[in-house]
């Protein structure tokens, strides 16, 4: 009798190999974050948090006021040739580690777990300062914008800070249900900024009756600042420098995201640099735009070198109010990246323990959304600029200044970390496919040392009035800066050796955690979960 073979099984079809999820596997992480970004995608929101159409406009004043031109037509280029060689540098670290924990994973991987929990919270601070102090400058220009429409608009900064709350409130809403549109929105960010730039300097050049000369552009020298000449160049020159070392910050972006993003141990560290590169060229043109058409010096020192009071004095009415159009737009999807920059930094940090209620803020939505990171960290971000309700008698924004301080020293040092840690592990580090080679010796050098430079500057007094021992000494001229970042420091500090040494390990892997409803790795039954 003849026998009946059954016919096998069809078996399924192999899964299409992930080579992202596979990196991040060894890196001990599941692919949690939906990772539907290109390349482009991921320069895109690192090109936006840099936003010229922000910081360029936002901060002027600290630079005209603290150096004036010479402050921003020779500060500009310099101070992004240092940065550029910072983005270099983290460039390779994030070729090595595309994971959303960015800067403090790689400090805790070079390091120790000590590393990682001063980088984590000096990153989570500056995020917050950077995502409060763009959305703030947003509704600033906001303001300006409804006045030229409407003078009789009473704009205080009651007003100011209820559109800071309402501009801070809608970028939550936007990455908590526009899962599918946040990415698009960084593409559309680019093209904004580059053909809203050329859109503004085409204004600057043909709007004005007059313009100045390259004289006054490269070598005019303005201390606005109170302080005396004697000082100019060792002390309120590099003030001037906030400008630039502001505007060209939070490119860890690209880091943050990389776990969304495809090819990402090349397309991350190209996404960095080059959102460096690019916005310094077209940061430096705009900014000689607006000082070319500065004809009238007297009007911005009496408007305390705000840009407004610039295009208001240099173009017709309804030129100035299309300019000012342009810049609010660009700055709030600068601040629209700056939350979604923020919320996936804090739900990395919490996936590893590193903030109370890890639990709740590790959390992710059906859409792999971290809604509760989201809703944190835009809470803190309001909580923290709080200040800005109380106005300075020198007439400067020296609250949104002090915000901007906290901003940069937190990010930077955030950076340092990390960078001194590869160049001490010298030829034993691990490059990724996008690596600097030899360069990397000399390089890291240069960004430890800026770095360091910088975050002594900007917790300086920004002004005589805000030096306590001065007779003319007021709480409203202080930058707050150094309590801002050194209270997180000593609280970090305190926390750490009073119990967080005893349980915060660093990274955490989670990639052999199952899923609820999957099964437990290595035991083939269901959890109590999936019954």
């Amino acid at each position: 009798m003849a026998t009946t073979v059954p016919d096998e099984a069809p078996q399924a079809a192999p899964e299409p190999h992930d080579a992202d999820a596979e990196r991040l596997a060894q890196l001990g992480y599941k692919q949690e974050l939906s990772r539907t970004w290109s390349g482009f995608s991921n320069f895109a929101i690192s090109f936006s948090i840099i936003s010229i159409l922000s910081g360029c406009f936002t901060t002027f004043g600290q630079a005209w006021n603290n150096g004036g031109p010479v402050a921003i037509a020779w500060g500009w280029p310099i101070i992004s040739l240092f940065i550029l060689v910072i983005g270099f540098c983290m460039a390779e670290l994030v070729s090595a580690y595309p994971t959303a924990g960015g800067i403090y994973w790689w400090a805790a991987k070079l390091g120790r777990p000590v590393h990682g929990w001063f980088t984590g919270w000096l990153n989570l601070i500056g995020l917050i300062a950077v995502t409060a102090s763009v959305d703030y400058g947003c509704a600033t220009f906001l303001n300006i914008l409804i006045k030229m429409y409407a003078p009789g608009w009473d704009g205080d900064l009651n007003t100011v800070f209820l559109l800071f709350l309402g501009i801070l409130a809608l970028h939550a809403v936007i990455n908590i249900f526009g899962h599918g549109l946040i990415a698009m929105l960084q593409n559309i960010s680019v093209y904004w900024h580059v053909f809203g730039v050329a859109a503004v300097v085409l204004i600057l050049v043909f709007g004005p009756d007059s313009h100045q000369d390259a004289g006054f552009v490269f070598t005019e020298q303005i201390n606005n600042s109170g302080f005396g000449d004697g000082i100019y160049w060792f002390y309120v020159l590099p003030l001037g420098f906030l400008l630039t070392q502001y505007t060209i910050t939070g490119f860890d972006a690209c880091a943050h995201v990389s776990e969304e993003t495809k090819d990402a141990s090349v397309s991350a560290a190209k996404g960095l640099w080059r959102s460096i590169f690019y916005s310094a060229i077209g940061g430096w043109i705009l900014l000689l735009a607006f000082l070319f058409a500065a004809d009238d010096v007297e009007a911005v020192n009496e408007g305390a070198g705000a840009i407004d009071a610039l295009l208001t004095s240099a173009l017709s009415s309804e030129l100035a109010k299309a300019v000012v159009l342009i810049s609010v737009a660009g700055q709030f999807l600068c601040g629209m990246s700056c939350v979604t920059s923020l919320s996936r930094m804090g739900y990395a940090f919490s996936r590893d323990g590193g903030v109370p209620g890890s639990r709740i803020w590790a959390r992710v939505d059906a859409n792999r959304t971290p809604v509760n990171a989201v809703l944190g960290g835009c809470t803190v971000a309001a909580l923290i600029t709080l200040p800005a309700l109380y106005k300075s008698s020198t007439g400067a924004p020296t609250a949104f200044y002090a915000v901007t301080s906290v901003a940069v020293i937190g990010l930077y040092l955030a950076f340092l970390i990390p960078i001194w840690l590869r160049l001490r592990q010298g030829e034993a580090f691990q490059t990724g496919p996008w690596n600097l080679g030899a360069r990397y010796k000399w390089m890291c050098w240069v960004a430890v040392v800026e770095i360091a430079v910088i975050s002594v500057y900007f917790v300086m007094p920004f002004t005589p009035s805000a030096i306590p021992w001065n007779d003319d000494f007021e709480w409203t001229s202080v930058n707050y800066a150094p309590i801002a970042v050194g209270g997180v420091l000593l609280a970090i500090t305190a926390w750490w050796y009073l119990g967080a040494r005893t349980w915060f390990t660093g990274p955490r892997r989670n990639i052999d955690e199952p899923a609820a409803g999957e099964p437990a790795v290595g035991t083939g039954e269901k959890t109590a979960a999936a019954d």
